[in-house]
């Protein structure tokens, strides 16, 4: 992978300074003149930036600021969806989920299925033409069950060789996906489990016990990925390989909550990236905008393969790499409920277009209305005890557009699509995004077949069911809600 390059350039752009000179040499990141080097992804599910390296106060997590110490954090990172499988499909062939078809959330897996468009490679597949053991599983995985995938289309299962690095034939690099249960492991089990009465909430929450409890147990599997991150460094020294090895740690989204999951608001999209390895300078703070598809890119760079020319994400290490200027997420359907909303996020201001403004932002989901914290919220809400920040997502109906200055409102709380002084930007951004429909190919510029949606909801409402017992009541739900979609559809909301 020969490059020209001027050296002091290219760690400027990278972001490493004229200092990292003495601590980056060029053919290590690339793996000149060295043995390839092992490239770990951890995938953290359903947890935003909360630890100490990105300023959280509240709990300790040593290991993953440890991690943060010895290599890059990006400040500024985020997903291109904030739900799993969009996301998921996104990450493992750097592109956008919308560009391939893979932007509804568990789409695909009835009787209609989702095939990529053609010469579109998947991340491992890359990796396995390389001479890499590729391998995706869970942290302490004895029975050696697959680690979660959770695609949105059709994929070849060989392109991971097994669950497991411990498989492969000496010497041999690895790709590795380590998937970790993340703020779907909520538990008051933990060395120090966080105290309700200490948690310290986001404005437009409540102040309520159930909502103080739940972001407690959030808290503590916080600091129980923490030590289940300081689990796989522990290994990888004992087997020698920690040096030659580059950690990527991240989330597939922010935290479940009410305007977290699914919701292009800051909770739901910004998340933590670290990435730990050789030739990386030790406590490089990037605050450029990052999206978690250049992973895909850097990644493949990093073990010097040859990045597709169709893929969306960028090396951010790349000589020529230049500094997105804005960020793109995209929410569509998720589970039975039906939406469409994009944003554009800048350095400052947030952008995000609703595309079914007559729709209420809650709308029915069983899955999220299942939660307590939820059931908790419609309760205050019915009772008159919200305030006007804790009421913005019970509203019935959505503006067109939302316009927030990050500067002055980190929260997302005043919408200033309507202020006549902030026109010229959110004319600009409008256009940016318009733009980016039309270059990316946004498929869901098209509205779901309705065959494809009775596939999902069939599967979906099976496999609920299936379950027995108060599932039972819980599919029943799901059908309600799918009745509903089809309804407000016919009447054009």
């Amino acid at each position: 992978m020969k490059a020209k390059y001027n050296r002091r350039e290219f760690l400027a752009k990278c972001g490493f300074g004229i200092a990292a000179l003495e601590f980056v040499q060029l053919g290590e990141i690339y793996g000149h003149n060295r043995k390839k080097p092992n490239i770990i992804w951890i995938i953290v599910e359903d947890m935003s930036c909360h630890f100490g390296c990105y300023g959280e106060t509240s709990i300790r997590t040593p290991n993953v600021d440890r991690l943060a110490a010895e290599g890059v954090r990006f400040d500024k990172a985020f997903v291109t969806a904030p739900v799993c499988s969009p996301c998921r499909s996104a990450l493992i062939t750097g592109m956008y989920q919308t560009s391939i078809g893979a932007h509804h959330h568990r789409s695909g897996r009835g009787t209609e299925k989702i095939h990529l468009p053609s010469r579109i490679r998947l991340v491992p597949e890359l990796f396995q033409k390389a001479g890499y053991y590729t391998c995706n599983g869970f942290l302490g995985n004895r029975r050696k069950r697959p680690g979660k995938t959770d695609y949105n289309f059709e994929y070849d299962k060989a392109v991971y060789d097994g669950t497991d690095w411990s498989d492969r034939r000496p010497a041999q690099p690895f790709f590795a996906q380590i998937q970790l249960a993340g703020g779907k492991g909520r538990t008051k089990k933990t060395p120090a489990p966080m105290n309700p009465a200490d948690v310290k909430l986001p404005p437009y929450y409540p102040e309520d016990p159930v909502i103080l409890d739940d972001w407690a147990q959030y808290l503590n599997a916080v600091m129980n990925t923490d030590i289940q991150v300081a689990q796989i460094v522990k290994r990888l020294k004992a087997e020698g390989i920690y040096d030659n090895t580059y950690i990527f740690f991240m989330t597939d989204h922010g935290i479940s909550h009410a305007r977290g999951k699914q919701f292009l608001y800051e909770e739901g999209i910004r998340v933590p990236l670290i990435v730990r390895g050789p030739g990386l300078k030790a406590g490089t703070v990037r605050e450029d905008m990052v999206i978690h598809i250049d992973l895909a890119a850097m990644s493949l760079a990093l073990a010097g393969i040859k990045i597709p020319k169709r893929m969306q994400g960028r090396n951010l290490l790349a000589e020529d790499y230049k500094q997105r200027q804005y960020i793109v997420s995209a929410r569509d359907r998720c589970d039975e409920t039906v939406d469409r909303i994009r944003c554009v996020r800048t350095d400052r201001y947030k952008y995000i277009r609703n595309f079914y403004p007559e729709r209420p932002y809650l709308q029915p989901c069983a899955y999220k209305d299942k939660k307590e914290i939820l059931k908790a919220l419609r309760r205050l809400h019915k009772e008159g005890k919200l305030n006007r920040e804790q009421s913005l997502i019970f509203a019935e109906k959505r503006p067109e557009e939302e316009l927030y200055d990050l500067r002055q409102d980190p929260w997302e709380l005043h919408n200033l699509a309507q202020d006549t002084s902030h026109r010229r930007t959110l004319e600009r951004l409008r256009e940016i995004l318009d733009r980016w429909i039309r270059q990316t190919h946004d498929r869901a510029e098209k509205p779901e077949p309705a065959a494809m949606y009775d596939s999902d909801m069939k599967v979906y409402v099976d496999g609920i069911r299936n379950r027995g017992g108060e599932w039972i009541e819980h599919a029943k739900l799901i059908e309600s809600n799918i009745a509903l979609m089809k309804k407000w559809q016919a009447q054009g909301k």
